[in-house]
């Protein structure tokens, strides 16, 4: 699973974010993050209307869990706790965290509940990425580190090369 940083405002302007290993797009321009209504994120994605998301990385694993174990329900300064820092994103009300290389800006679409789960939809209207994973202004995934969640190990693990083409290397097998 992806390691997801969901990042928001809290009502007195402040940066919430949590760690969402739960998450996936649905379409080239549509994130879901499966996330119950009782986390702060959830509550502050629907009074904002926006959100971030941002591909965690392995010079940030310890940041990126202690996003994941501290509830911004009860600790309003996790990202000052953490040592990151965040600016206004430029096109949606929310935060883009500095330290992680890529993010998503994403506007609140729907909150979904039913018998297989629940979550946020959100529609990805802006995608910044830094210069160091960007060499001839193209973004390189190997570039940005990104670490992967094994649910059943409880495992983070680095993401960083590529092993083959999409829609291309499997036409070799018809």
């Amino acid at each position: 699973m992806p390691v997801l940083m969901v990042a928001t405002y809290n009502d007195d302007g402040s940066v919430n974010v949590m760690n969402a290993a739960w998450g996936t797009m649905q379409e080239r321009d549509t994130v879901a993050l499966n996330l119950s209504e009782t986390h702060k994120t959830v509550k502050n994605i629907r009074k904002r209307g926006a959100f971030t998301v941002s591909i965690a990385d392995a010079a940030h694993v310890k940041e990126a869990d202690y996003f994941g174990v501290e509830s911004g329900n009860k600790e309003p300064n996790k990202l000052a706790k953490a040592g990151l820092t965040a600016s206004k994103a430029e096109t949606v009300d929310a935060p883009v965290i500095h330290e992680f290389p890529l993010c998503l800006e994403c506007e609140f679409v729907e909150y979904q509940e039913n018998e297989y789960g629940c979550g946020v939809i959100g529609k990805v209207v802006n995608v910044t990425a830094d210069e160091s994973v960007m060499p001839d202004g193209k973004l390189d995934m190997s570039l940005v580190n990104a670490i992967a969640f094994d649910p059943y190990t409880h495992g983070y693990y680095k993401v960083s090369e590529r092993v083959g083409d999409a829609f291309k290397d499997g036409l070799q097998l018809k």
